[in-house]
C-alpha cells in the first residue's frame, strides 16, 4: 500500500547527511558543548532574521514563553490573555510563572480574535500572548493597538511560525518578546528539543540569559533563582546549518499548500494578501472529520489534529472556571479541523493522492 507520512524526519536526515555530518564533527571537536561560539553565532543569525536586536537560545519554546513572562515581571495574581485552541504549553507557561491564563476566542483563521481580547481585559491583566498558529501571524496591528491602549506587555507565541510575516514584518518582531520552538516537528527544527526568544530590549535579553542558567550573573553570583534552559552547542550547530536551508524548505511547503488549495480551497481558511504563511500545518475543516481521517488512514495517508481538545476543556484547566460552550468558534473548529501532510518531501503526485481521497470521501458522503 502507498504510504504518505505526516512528517518525514528520516528523509530530512538523508537529504542533509553528507553536508550536516562535518558540521556536527566540527562542533564536537571544539569541546564547547554547552553555550559558546556555536550558540552565540546562532543567536546573532536568529536576531537578524527576526529583525530584532537580541536573540536568546533556549532548550524549548515552552521555556522561551516561561522566561519571557518571568523576565517581564509577570507572576502570581497577574492575568495573561491567550488563545484556547493552542498547544497546552501556551497556557502552561502562564501557569508556570504563577499567573492566570485568560482565554479569548479565535477567528476563522484559527488565530486569536482581537475583539475577544479586548473584551477579556480586567484590572488584573498584565499581558497578551497571541499565538501565531499553523504558520500564519495573528492580526498584530489590532493586538498591538489594544496592548498600547491598555499598557499591556505582548509575548508572541510564535512557536509554529518562524519565518512567517505580517504586512512585511516577521513573526516575533511585534511584541516585547517573541518566542519560538525548534522542536523536531517545526519548519526550523533541531534534532531534539530547542527554542529561542527575540527582543529589542537589552535588559530583557540579559535577564533571560541569567534565568536560563540558574539565575547566575557569573559563575559565583546569583541575583535571582533561575532554571537550566540553555541550548546545547550541538543543537545550535544543527539549527545554524538548517537556517541556511530554511527558505527552500518554506518554499516547498508553500508550493504544496498551493497544490492543495487548487482542490481544497473550500475547506481551508483563505490566505490574506498581507501575510506570508509558512505552512507549518495545512488545516482543513470538514463536518465528518473523524470519518475522513479514518478513510484516509485506510489509504495509507497519515493526518493529525491540532488540537482536538481545547485548552480550557483539558482536565488541568478545570480550576480556571471554563466549561463547554465558553468559546464557540474554538470549540466548533476543534470538532472539524484536520491537518494534512505538508512536509517538504511530498511530491505533486502525493498531494494529488491525498486530495483524491478527500474528494472521494466528500462525494460519497454527499451522496449518502
Amino acid at each position: 500500500m502507498r504510504r504518505i507520512p505526516f512528517v518525514d524526519l528520516k528523509a530530512q536526515f538523508a537529504e542533509e547527511r553528507e553536508a550536516l555530518m562535518p558540521v556536527l564533527e566540527s562542533c564536537l571537536a571544539t569541546g564547547a558543548w554547552v553555550g559558546g561560539e556555536a550558540v552565540e553565532r546562532l543567536e546573532a543569525d536568529l536576531a537578524a532574521r527576526c529583525g530584532r536586536a537580541h536573540a536568546v537560545a533556549l532548550n524549548s519554546g515552552t521555556d522561551a514563553l516561561i522566561l519571557g513572562l518571568k523576565a517581564l515581571g509577570i507572576g502570581p495574581g497577574d492575568e495573561v490573555i491567550t488563545a484556547p485552541n493552542s498547544f497546552i504549553a501556551s497556557a502552561g507557561a502562564i501557569i508556570a510563572v504563577g499567573a492566570v491564563p485568560v482565554f479569548a476566542d479565535v477567528g476563522p483563521d484559527q488565530n486569536i480574535d482581537p475583539e475577544a481580547v479586548a473584551a477579556a481585559i480586567t484590572p488584573r491583566t498584565r499581558a497578551i500572548m497571541p499565538v501565531h498558529l499553523t504558520g500564519r501571524v495573528a492580526d498584530m496591528d489590532a493586538v498591538m493597538a489594544i496592548a498600547v491602549r491598555h499598557h499591556l506587555a505582548v509575548v508572541e507565541d510564535a512557536a509554529q511560525s518562524f519565518g512567517a510575516r505580517y504586512r512585511g514584518r516577521p513573526a516575533g518582531s511585534f511584541g516585547h518578546v517573541g518566542c519560538f520552538s525548534a522542536h523536531p516537528l517545526k519548519n526550523l527544527n533541531a534534532a531534539g528539543d530547542a527554542g529561542f526568544a527575540v527582543t529589542d530590549d537589552a535588559a530583557l535579553a540579559e535577564r533571560m540569559r541569567r534565568l536560563r542558567s540558574h539565575g547566575l550573573a557569573d559563575r559565583n553570583s546569583a541575583p535571582e533563582w533561575g532554571l537550566v534552559s540553555r541550548m546545547d552547542a550541538l543543537q545550535a550547530a544543527i539549527l545554524s546549518f538548517r537556517l541556511t536551508r530554511l527558505d527552500g524548505v518554506i518554499a516547498r511547503r508553500r508550493a504544496n499548500a498551493a497544490l492543495y488549495r487548487q482542490h481544497l480551497a473550500a475547506f481551508n481558511a483563505a490566505c490574506r494578501d498581507h501575510e506570508f504563511n509558512t505552512f507549518h500545518l495545512f488545516v482543513i475543516q470538514v463536518e465528518d472529520r473523524d470519518g475522513l481521517r479514518a478513510f484516509l488512514a485506510e489509504r495509507g495517508i497519515s493526518t493529525a489534529i491540532h488540537y482536538p481538545v481545547p485548552i480550557h476543556l483539558q482536565p488541568a484547566a478545570a480550576g480556571l472556571g471554563y466549561g463547554p460552550g465558553a468559546f464557540a468558534e474554538c470549540e466548533r473548529q476543534a470538532a472539524r479541523i484536520l491537518s494534512l501532510p505538508i512536509h517538504q518531501f511530498l511530491t505533486p503526485e502525493d498531494i494529488d493522492f491525498v486530495c483524491d481521497g478527500i474528494i472521494r470521501f466528500m462525494a460519497a458522503r454527499g451522496a449518502s
